[in-house]
């Protein structure tokens, strides 16, 4: 039996118990030891924004429209950062024993066929809590750079850095794809990299990982585009960052990343957005000084590098990343570890900001909680 995450309507989360199916030929079972929360896309669902909850997707034509909804609660199995024991295998594909990363859902156990789950096996250096990095959400943030170095590059990237190695780079929103971010930059060699957001807490972690911060406190009267673009000049009439990625779910941050842009910049996206773009002013900035913004979604690389630098590419940057930054990370990066029994309330009170997390994990291995 596995328990497995459900939400049964919105602001209704419990644990149901599934069956597991029997293990395949060339199969393999795991124990969940980690399993990362995002408390962004899947918060979605509790709260009932996400799109797919109230519309009909139709992938062939890559739109959203009025019918039957995609996804109908109970919603089960949401979460895309697992790390998981090898307890029982049927391939040589994985040992008995291995740790890896992979992607299906909040539950305590699961039965794998590598014929058609992606898994990464951790190497034995790596901290097993951060592994819940390295299947999805690393390469989210990797391949947000990817498309910084192929607007500098095109078809021509060699490097994952390409994109931002000696340029000034902005990120705005100090949540885990931001804070990601903004370590891939500087283990990139950007030749600065500020973060921007508006709670202090968060940018006192991008400070602690090495980043330069700058606040954005919607109360204040100091704009941080003006702060900014005081603080990098470039030549005449050309003053900005280079590269902004976004990385906060806020309209608001689309607009200031956009304001941050030096002339004929680019803004890559990496932000999920419930409640639309109001507040976006295409006909300002984004009009007159040229600027590019782009679409960074994990679930394509940029045009003409699908051969080269597919996921599993993207999960050993990412490895290499949590090996230069995993110690800083674990620090001040994950803030919560939670029983996977304390689960529903934690995501309930998440939703309804009773609560408040950067990086949540689930993990009874509560001899872990302490790194």
């Amino acid at each position: 039996m596995s328990s497995v995450l459900s939400i049964e309507a919105p602001g209704e989360v419990c644990l149901v118990e599934e069956k597991l199916p029997g293990i395949p030929e060339g199969g393999f079972m795991l124990a969940t030891t980690h399993s990362g929360v995002s408390a962004g896309t899947e918060l979605t669902y509790v709260k009932g924004t996400n799109p797919y909850l109230s519309s009909t997707w139709d992938p062939a034509l890559g739109l959203f429209s009025e019918g039957t909804p995609s996804i109908a609660y109970p919603v089960r199995g949401i979460g895309y950062m697992q790390v998981g024991l090898v307890v029982e295998t049927r391939t040589r594909a994985v040992s008995e024993g291995a740790l890896v990363a992979m992607c299906y859902g909040h539950r305590t156990a699961y039965v794998a066929d590598p014929m058609a789950d992606r898994f990464v096996e951790l190497p034995e250096d790596l901290d097993p809590m951060l592994g819940v990095y390295v299947a999805h959400m690393g390469p989210i943030c990797a391949n947000g750079l990817l498309h910084a170095a192929h607007d500098l590059h095109g078809p021509a990237v060699q490097r994952l850095g390409d994109g931002v190695r000696g340029r000034r780079v902005a990120v705005v929103g100090a949540g885990v794809v931001g804070l990601l971010t903004a370590c891939f930059a500087m283990a990139c060699d950007a030749a600065e990299v500020v973060v921007v957001d508006e709670t202090p807490a968060r940018l006192a972690i991008a400070a602690a990982l090495g980043a330069n911060v700058l606040a954005a406190d919607v109360d204040a009267d100091e704009d941080p585009a003006v702060d900014l673009k005081r603080r990098w000049r470039h030549g005449r009439d050309d003053r900005g960052a280079d590269v902004v990625f976004q990385c906060r779910g806020q309209t608001r941050a689309l607009a200031l990343g956009l304001r941050m842009l030096r002339p004929q910049g680019t803004l890559v996206d990496l932000a999920f957005y419930t409640q639309g773009a109001q507040e976006v002013r295409l006909g300002e900035e984004f009009h007159h000084n040229g600027l590019t913004l782009r679409c960074a979604q994990i679930g394509r690389v940029p045009r003409g590098l699908a051969h080269s630098w597919d996921r599993e590419r993207l999960s050993h940057e990412t490895i290499a990343l949590l090996r230069r930054y995993g110690g800083r990370l674990r620090e001040h990066v994950i803030t919560d570890v939670v029983g996977f029994a304390e689960a529903p309330r934690f995501l309930s009170d998440l939703a309804a900001r009773r609560r408040q997390t950067v990086q949540a994990v689930l993990s009874d291995h509560v001899e872990e909680e302490g790194g």
